[in-house]
């Protein structure tokens, strides 16, 4: 009826309808005789409102995904503060309560601690660790977990005391060596003894 009353031609009309039956947005102008539009007139610019469509226009994830929405900053690190002289500042802060700040006094005081602290012997920290093992094995058997456990304790203690024995076979012949040097000699054995 609206076709009708508008006086569109038949072009026009069939043009309009198969829009219709396809789905898609009517045109906002229908060009009489063909569905060419006609060359563009120049005429100064106006002010056209943005066509939209009436279906969406989605991009597909993967287009998404492709551009660098999601691409991530890279981690740029910053200059770090040196730890120890935090710990120290804030050592003296505690003590002293000021913050006091020698750097020059400092270092030659830490220096001189790490000569005078001997290194810890190998054996001794073995004989500890063999006796927390046990310590740790009570424990369990106390709280009746001691079957979990066990195998594994014992087996930690084995070891330690079988790099135990290697150190003092190694202490003993070094023991030897240093005696044999000392006493003229050597290592004759004397036939009396």
């Amino acid at each position: 009826a609206m076709m009708e009353e508008s006086k569109l031609t038949r072009f026009q009309r069939r043009y309009l309808m198969d829009c219709v039956n396809r789905g898609d947005t009517l045109p906002l102008q229908c060009h009489p005789t063909s569905s060419k539009e006609p060359a563009p007139v120049f005429s100064p610019p106006v002010c056209q409102p943005s066509r939209l469509s009436a279906k969406p226009h989605l991009r597909p994830a993967k287009v998404c995904q492709a551009g660098d929405a999601y691409a991530r900053e890279k981690f740029k690190p910053r200059a770090r503060r040196d730890l120890e002289k935090e710990k120290q500042r804030l050592q003296n802060i505690l003590a002293t309560g000021k913050d006091v700040v020698e750097h020059k006094v400092k270092p030659m005081l830490v220096q001189t601690k790490e000569e005078e602290i001997p290194e810890p012997d190998r054996f001794e920290e073995l004989v500890n660790e063999v006796q927390e093992r046990k310590e740790f094995l009570a424990e369990m058997e106390a709280l009746g977990q001691g079957k979990k456990y066990r195998r594994i304790v014992l087996t930690e203690i084995s070891q330690k005391m079988r790099e135990m024995e290697i150190i003092d076979k190694k202490r003993s012949e070094e023991m030897r060596e240093l005696m044999t040097k000392d006493i003229p000699g050597g290592n004759k054995s004397d036939p009396c003894d």
